[in-house]
């Protein structure tokens, strides 16, 4: 893997190598302080918002908080160390996924994207990101 951040529009999305994680994930809310401060130690991920918190918990995790299941999700991470400043690689993902149907939550970290599928749909996003990453190549 390389150390410096890709930014190019079409080398984005041709070395985003995707990968599926086998833990099921759900967003979450809470405008209550005591309960996303305890839950936020659990989480993949978090972000306060002027209505609260949200939350990205694993679904075991989010259970045990109270929090609502219904749209278990699974998160693929796109290995490329894309760019902050990179321009395309939300754009392509979605718009590819969006294509077939597939409903997407985008997070984007420091060193990587990833993108939060329903979980019945992940094989087939995986597939779909696939085919993009060798269109692009």
């Amino acid at each position: 893997m390389t150390t410096e951040p890709v930014r190019g529009t079409r080398e984005m999305p041709s070395g985003m190598t995707p990968s599926l994680d086998t833990a099921e994930y759900v967003f979450c809310t809470t405008a209550d302080v005591a309960l996303a401060n305890g839950a936020s130690h659990n989480a993949l991920a978090w972000f306060r918002e002027d209505e609260g918190f949200s939350l990205v918990l694993e679904i075991a995790q989010a259970r045990r908080f109270g929090f609502d299941c219904a749209l278990p999700m699974r998160r693929i991470t796109l290995t490329v160390f894309s760019s902050l400043e990179g321009i395309g690689l939300t754009a392509a993902v979605s718009d590819a996924l969006t294509r077939h149907g597939i409903p997407c939550n985008m997070v984007a970290a420091y060193h990587h994207d990833h993108v939060f599928v329903p979980s019945d749909k992940a094989e087939r996003a995986m597939a779909v990101l696939i085919d993009l990453q060798a269109a692009s190549a």
